[in-house]
C-alpha cells in the first residue's frame, strides 16, 4: 500500500509515516565549538511544491547513512521521520516545525516529482525588517544587495584570527556591513580573489543582524551561504538591473587587496592623512600616551536601547528622535574624549562603550552605581576613578578613519580596538560590529526606564550571594568590611574590578590582604581577598 503524500504545511508534531517531496536547497554542519568543533548534526533546508521551506536535521550518528546523497538542488522523497518544534532562537525558516531523521527514515532521490518543485527559496528582509530583528537572535534571514566594497584582514598564509567586511547596498539604497570570521573569512577571501570578473551582486543566507552604535551590521553564521551575481534567479534579476544602469563602481577584488593589513601610523601622519588623502574608510594602528582626559565632555551618555543613539532627557522621560519614540528606554554607554600623544604630535581620540567595557571589565551602568549621588544624573557624575587612572598610560590601539574625518567638522578620531599588549590586537574586539561578543549590540546593561529619577539609581544595593567556587560579591553601601563579605573566584583583581568590589565600602576596617602563602580560609569560612600589589596603601 502506497504511503500518502503530504505537504510541509500538513505536518504536525510527532512521528510521521507519510511522504513529502522536496528539493534540497543547502546544507551545513553544526559543530560544538566548546568541544573542539565536535560534529553534532547536519542542518538541511528543503522546499516543497508550495514554496514552504522547512529545516531538517540529521544527527551525527545517522549522518553516514545519508551523507553521500546530499547534493544541493537534488529532489528527494522523504518518509518515516519525526516532526518537532523549532527552537525559539536563530530560526532558519518561517515554519514553527522541523523534521528530524530517525532510524526509520527513508530518503530517496526523486527524478519525477508529482508537481514541479521550486529551484530556490529565500527569506529576504528589507532594511527596516532587519532593524526590527537586530539584537533579538530570533531569526536568521537572507539578504540580497549590491557589493560596494570589501575589506579583509586575511593574509598569506592566513593567521589564526581573520575577518572580512563587505559593504552592501540594499534595494532601498541603505548600506549595511556584512562580516565573515575565521575560516569563513578565509574561504570568502580566496573565492573573491580567484574570480576573474569582479562580482556586482551577493545573495547571502542565514545572517544574524546586529545594531551597534546606531548602525546595522550583519554577521555570517554557520548556515551562511553566498551566491554571486547570476548564480540565483534573484541575484540575476538584480545583476541585470545594475548592468543596465552601469554603476561604474570600482571592482571588489582590488578593494579586497587594498586593506589586507592594518598599517602602523604616527599621530602626526594620521593628522596629515586626513588632509591630503581622498575620503575613504580605513584603519590604522597607533601607539600613544594619554596626556589629558576631557572631563568637560563627560564620560557617558544615555543611549536608546533600540538604535543606540543619544536620548534627549525630559523631566519625566527619554525621547529618541531617530526612533521617533517619546517614551524610549535608555541604556548607559561610555563616551570619553582623551588627548593622546606620541613623539610626533597630539590628537583627540574618542573611546566608546565596547572598547572601555572590554578594557576595564566594567559596564557603564556598573560604573554609574559606583558613583551614584542623590539628585545627580549618571552622565553628570564625576569621572570613574579607573578612567581617570588612564591618564599617563600608554596604549596601542586601532583607529577607524571614516568619511567624517575628511570633513571640516572633524575634531576627533574613534578608537575601535585596544591591544591586550603592545602590538597584539585581537580581531574579534572590533567595536563597530557585533561579536562576538563583543559587541555593544549585545550589551546586557540594565535599561534605564524613562520614569526613573537619577537619584533612584544609587541607594542600598545588594548583590547576589554565592558560597561555592564560582563566587560573587555581597556589598551593601555604607557598611564596613567587618560587616560584609567579599567573595572572589580567585585572589587576583584588575584595577577596575577592584573599584567595583570596593565601591560601596566606607572604611577599610577588617580588610585582609593575602598573598599566595597566606591561609585562604577564615575561621568563619569567609575571607576578604585583594591583590596586595594593587591595594598597597590600605
Amino acid at each position: 500500500m502506497a504511503m500518502a503524500k503530504v505537504f510541509f504545511s500538513d505536518l504536525k508534531a510527532g512521528r510521521c509515516s507519510s511522504v513529502v517531496e522536496a528539493r534540497l536547497l543547502r546544507y551545513w554542519e553544526a559543530r560544538n565549538v566548546k568541544r573542539g568543533g565536535e560534529l553534532m548534526w547536519m542542518d538541511l533546508l528543503m522546499v516543497n511544491v508550495n514554496s514552504t521551506v522547512m529545516q531538517v536535521t540529521i544527527s551525527a550518528g545517522r549522518l553516514p547513512q545519508f551523507l553521500e546523497q546530499l547534493h544541493a538542488g537534488t529532489m528527494f522523497s522523504v518518509s518515516g521521520f519525526d516532526v518537532s518544534r523549532c527552537a525559539q532562537n536563530f530560526r532558519l525558516t518561517d515554519s514553527s516545525l522541523m523534521i528530524r531523521f530517525n532510524e526509520s527514515t527513508s530518503f530517496q532521490e526523486l527524478t519525477e516529482p508529482v508537481s514541479p518543485l521550486p529551484e530556490e527559496a529565500f527569506r529576504f528582509r528589507n532594511h527596516s525588517e532587519l532593524i526590527g530583528l537586530a539584537n533579538t537572535n530570533t531569526q536568521l534571514p537572507d539578504i540580497i544587495g549590491e557589493i560596494l566594497s570589501v575589506k579583509s584582514t586575511v593574509c598569506d598564509p592566513p593567521e589564526e584570527k581573520n575577518r572580512v567586511m563587505v559593504t552592501l547596498k540594499l534595494d532601498s539604497d541603505e548600506t549595511v556591513t556584512l562580516s565573515f570570521f575565521d575560516s569563513q573569512a578565509v574561504a570568502f577571501h580566496i573565492q573573491l580573489e580567484a574570480m576573474r570578473v569582479n562580482p556586482k551582486v551577493m545573495v547571502v543566507t542565514s545572517i544574524n543582524p546586529k545594531i551597534v552604535g546606531g548602525r546595522l551590521f550583519l554577521n555570517a553564521t554557520s548556515g551562511t551561504h553566498v551566491y554571486f551575481d547570476k548564480k540565483t534567479g534573484a541575484g540575476a534579476a538584480l545583476f541585470y538591473r545594475l548592468a543596465a544602469r552601469d554603476t561604474g563602481l570600482p571592482s571588489a577584488a582590488p578593494l579586497l587587496n587594498s586593506y589586507a593589513k592594518v598599517e602602523n601610523m604616527t599621530i602626526a601622519d594620521l593628522n596629515s592623512f586626513i588632509v591630503s588623502a581622498a575620503s575613504q574608510e580605513i584603519d590604522f594602528l597607533c601607539t600613544g600616551r594619554v596626556v589629558r582626559i576631557d572631563t568637560d565632555k563627560g564620560w557617558c551618555y544615555v543611549a536608546c536601547s533600540k538604535c543606540s543613539k543619544k536620548l534627549q532627557r525630559t523631566e519625566s522621560a527619554f525621547t529618541c528622535g531617530v526612533c521617533n519614540n517619546p517614551q524610549a528606554v535608555g541604556a548607559l554607554r561610555y563616551r570619553v574624549e582623551m588627548a593622546i600623544s606620541d613623539d610626533t604630535a597630539e590628537g583627540t581620540f574618542v573611546w566608546f562603550d565596547g572598547v572601555l567595557t572590554k578594557l576595564h571589565s566594567i559596564r557603564a551602568s556598573e560604573a554609574a552605581q559606583m558613583l551614584a549621588e542623590d539628585g545627580v544624573n549618571p552622565e553628570d557624575a564625576r569621572l570613574p576613578p579607573f578612567i581617570a587612572d588612564m591618564e599617563g598610560k600608554t596604549y596601542t590601539f586601532q583607529v577607524r578613519v571614516t568619511a567624517f574625518n575628511f570633513t571640516e567638522h572633524h575634531k576627533t578620531f574613534t578608537i575601535t580596538r585596544i591591544a591586550e599588549d603592545h602590538g597584539r590586537l585581537p580581531v574579534d574586539d572590533v567595536v563597530n560590529n557585533g561579536d562576538d561578543d563583543d559587541d555593544d549590540g549585545d550589551d546586557a546593561s540594565p535599561n534605564i526606564e524613562p520614569s526613573s529619577a537619577a537619584g533612584d539609581q544609587g541607594g542600598t544595593s545588594k548583590a547576589q550571594k554565592k558560597t561555592g567556587a564560582g563566587a560573587s560579591k555581597v556589598m551593601c553601601q555604607g557598611q564596613s568590611l567587618n560587616q560584609v563579605a567579599l567573595y572572589l573566584p580567585r585572589p587576583v583583581f584588575t584595577h577596575g574590578q577592584l573599584y567595583v568590589a570596593m565601591s560601596r565600602v566606607t572604611t577599610p576596617n577588617g580588610l585582609r590582604i593575602l598573598d599566595e602563602t597566606s591561609d585562604m580560609n577564615g575561621e568563619d569560612g569567609v575571607t576578604n581577598i585583594v591583590c596586595k600589589e594593587i591595594f598597597k596603601d590600605v
